[in-house]
Order: structure tokens, then sequence, then C-alpha cells
């Protein structure tokens, strides 16, 4: 039997650009467990998110292998569930129709896709707002509406990338306590890119912090917060300290960047 969910080898992903190739990736392993919530998080432009496509089947890796339950990834598939910073909503179907729309390779009847979709959208509070439009939705609500839907069909594995960037402060926090109260209801593993130490803190059970390009997983800290979770905990100590290891271990990749020393 396969230990792992999801496990990446000696992954590496090259880029043509202009005249010459551009290594974005290289060398990168990981494994995800069973129903686990790993957060992936470095600099700007470390690979975070050309990883994830790649996970998701999107782009190709040049180098290396991607096993799910022990078996080869091998391009898109509905085992993994995608959420974007953008919406990704189609602008002329409902709430609704929107959930539905990504039930009907599911070979399910009509009457079971809509039950579903609304069950998904209780889950995410918006069962009120399954006959609105996207353009009557705020933008929490619309990646509430891309969280139901990536849900629906049940992935194994939930890839996220960045899906709360383009929100405000306060909405943000709201979707993050919404997102980590959803999983402890619903385990599912999920591999959520951030470039937000608190957040990725927040919502994880471990954080892996990348290198500078080419990317590469530089540490892997655990996060050993009680849950279910809430904000009250981000002025404890526990998470002061879990939250400083995290931030010291990508300053040192933002200084290198920079120029500077790590110790500086």
């Amino acid at each position: 039997m396969n230990r792992f969910k999801v496990e990446v080898r000696e992954l590496g992903k090259d880029f043509q650009a202009r005249q010459q190739i551009l290594t974005a990736l290289e060398g990168v392993n990981l494994a995800l467990s069973e129903n686990e919530f790993v957060s992936l998080i470095g600099t700007s432009g470390c690979g975070k998110s050309t990883l994830l496509s790649v996970l998701a089947g999107l782009q190709e890796p040049t180098r290396g292998t991607i096993l799910l339950d022990g078996a080869p990834v091998e391009g898109p598939g509905r085992d993994r569930g995608l959420v974007f910073q953008s919406y990704t909503l189609f602008p002329w179907l409902t709430a609704q129709a929107n959930v539905e729309f990504a039930l009907r390779g599911n070979d399910m009847a009509k009457r079971e896709r809509g039950r579903v979709a609304r069950d998904h959208l209780r889950l995410v509070g918006l069962e009120k707002f399954a006959s609105a439009y996207p353009s009557e939705l705020s933008g929490g609500m619309k990646q509430r509406v891309a969280i139901a839907r990536a849900l629906s069909y049940r992935p194994e594995v939930l890839l996220m990338d960045e899906p709360f960037g383009a929100l405000d402060a306060l909405t943000r926090k709201v979707m993050q306590e919404l997102l980590t109260s959803i999983w402890e209801q619903h385990r599912i593993t999920v591999l959520f890119v951030s470039h937000d130490v608190e957040e990725a803190v927040f919502v994880s059970e471990r954080v892996l912090v990348m290198t500078n390009r080419p990317g590469k997983i530089k540490e892997e800290i655990e996060i050993g917060l009680p849950r279910p979770r809430s904000h009250d905990m981000l002025s404890t100590p526990e998470f002061a300290e879990l939250y400083g290891r995290v931030l010291e271990s990508i300053r040192g990749e933002s200084l290198e960047s920079a120029g500077f020393a790590a110790n500086a």
C-alpha cells in the first residue's frame, strides 16, 4: 500500500526564454499524506505557482516524477481540484450553474447535479445566493463559489494557488477561517500556495519553504497548533514562534535574492 497520497520526486521544470533555457524548478522533492493540509511559501518568482501547475497537469515536468496514490500523473484529471487567485467563474451562469457545470462529466442526472451544487453552496454559506450571477457577488463570495465548485466533484487532492490574494484583509481572514472549518469537517489532501506567512501558518499542518529560483524545498516546518482554529490564536506565543520560524526561513531567501548575506 502506498504511504503517501502525493509524491514529487526530483522534479525539474525548464522554460525556453528567448535564446536561453530558464530553469524554474530543480530537484523538488515533497510528499503529502492522505487528508493533509500543506502550504507552499517562498519569495516571488521561486516557482510556487509553476509547481502547482505541474501537479495539476497543466504543464509537463522537464524531469522527475509525480505520483498520485503511487500512479504517475499524466495530464489534468478530476482527481485534482483547482482554485486560483482569479475567480474563473462563467459570468453568464448563476452561482449554482457554475457549480453544476463542473459536475457535467460525472455521468450524473440533472436533478442530482442540482442537489450536489446546492449542498456545496450551503457548505460555503452561499445557499441564499444560488441564483445570483458573478457580477452580483463580492470578491469573497465569488471565491466561495469557486471553492464549492472545486469540491463538488470530490477530488482527491485540492490545489489552491493564492486563492485569497486578491481579497481585502478582512475578507481574507474570513475566508481563511471558512477554509479551515471546511477542511476540519471534510478532510481532503490540500496543497495551498501562499505568499502570506501568517496565512500559511494559520491554515496548515505543515509549511514548506522554497528556495529562490530554481525553486526546490528548502525547509519543512511542522505546525502543531490545535484545531479547530480561529484567529484568536494569532496572539498566542505558540503562533508567534511558528510565524517567526517561517519568516526567518523566507527572509534568508529574500536577502540572498537582493544580493545580501543571509545573516545581514
